[in-house]
């Protein structure tokens, strides 16, 4: 098959696309995240494919399996996986709606990661409309928390990626155009601070500022950050009323690592962070979802080696790395089980008001990922 001559058209792949930017869909807001879910199943069942949905749990939104079987659907298979949860909260499209500005277009999500999953569907039609088949059956998975971390879904994506052969993973491609063949450990963190009330006009110093407490570990949290392992505070919330010495205060942490060893260690030091009595006040860190260190295996880089390949016939190099910012391929990397990421759009501004795609960038990573979907055997 010559990819390079695949009858992609960017304009119409954005006509196509622009429903699932401009229909918002936040972590948070289940009602959001499962209409957006409903937009993809028609659109998965439209194309032929077996659509099950399957129900969200700890407050989060549902998720979607499409499967297309090609004829093979007792084989171990390639799995498509994605999330159709943004950062972005309802109303962005109000100050960043969807716009064409030559030669990129912007939209919340339209990047991280709508765009990749769109192409990726695209790409598989394509085969339909060619009248070709894979080798092997290609299951759609979409999820609906990965931006805060996968906790409602981790179980069922390992599930689900141990019955194929093959994870295919179209976040956003790297500034160099290039692939993701690892990813760094992440851990997240919940941080509480709790302090004394008092009113804070007339007993000021009766009172013990939770505020204050977490105001004093952020600066000792970010600067344990050192080469081998990072640490940011993201999330602050404290206080109800400002004539209250505040009792409490809460926030959210986040510790990165290139490697297991080292995000272990920098666990072992926020956890022991904990501290305080009922007269200083207290402060309190707990573990949140982890995600697993990403080393690339023999399986993994073989299956770069056949993207590359595909990639120089469309005249373009195709490097790859490990990198930080986790994904779901996290876990199946981490599971042994072959995965590629970063296969969609390019673009830039991800989780930003700036957020875009270079347009030219759809159709090319459509003619590269339909080439995978044809040489994975």
């Amino acid at each position: 098959m010559d990819i390079a001559n695949l009858p992609f058209d960017a304009d119409t792949m954005l006509a196509g696309l622009r429903p699932w930017v401009e229909r918002e869909s936040p972590t948070f807001d289940t009602v959001r995240v499962n209409a957006m879910m409903d937009l993809a199943a028609r659109d998965c069942a439209l194309s032929g494919a077996t659509v099950e949905r399957i129900a969200g749990r700890m407050g989060f939104g549902d998720c979607l399996r499409a499967k297309f079987s090609f004829g093979h659907a007792d084989q171990p298979g390639i799995l498509i996986m994605g999330h159709l949860d943004t950062v972005h909260p309802v109303g962005t499209l109000g100050v960043l709606p969807w716009r064409r500005d030559d030669a990129r277009c912007y939209g919340p999500g339209i990047c991280d990661m709508k765009g990749g999953n769109f192409l990726a569907l695209e790409s598989l039609r394509m085969l339909q409309r060619l009248g070709l088949s894979p080798a092997l059956p290609v299951t759609f998975l979409f999820t609906s928390d990965e931006e805060i971390g996968s906790p409602s879904t981790r179980d069922l994506i390992e599930a689900e990626a141990s019955r194929h052969k093959y994870v295919l993973v179209p976040e956003p491609g790297r500034a160099d155009g290039g692939v993701v063949t690892g990813r760094y450990a992440i851990a997240r963190f919940n941080l509480k601070a709790i302090g004394r009330p008092s009113h804070a006009g007339a007993r000021l110093k009766d009172g013990r500022s939770a505020i204050r407490i977490m105001a004093d570990m952020i600066p000792q949290i970010e600067g344990m950050t050192s080469d081998a392992c990072t640490f940011s505070v993201g999330v602050v919330h404290g206080g109800q009323w400002v004539n209250c010495v505040a009792s409490a205060c809460e926030g959210e942490a986040l510790s990165m690592a290139k490697r297991q060893a080292d995000l272990d260690s920098g666990v072992e030091r926020m956890l022991a962070l904990t501290k305080g009595d009922e007269e200083a006040g207290r402060f309190v860190v707990t573990r949140g979802v982890t995600r697993p260190v990403w080393e690339p295996n023999g399986k993994t880089m073989a299956m770069y080696q056949i993207a590359k390949r595909l990639a120089a016939t469309l005249g373009i190099d195709l490097p790859h790395e490990s990198s930080g910012g986790g994904s779901d391929a996290n876990f199946t990397g981490a599971l042994g089980i072959a995965s590629l990421d970063g296969l969609g759009v390019c673009g830039a501004g991800v989780h930003t008001l700036n957020e875009h795609i270079l347009v030219a960038s759809l159709p090319q990573r459509a003619r590269l990922f339909t080439g995978l979907l044809m040489e994975l055997a």
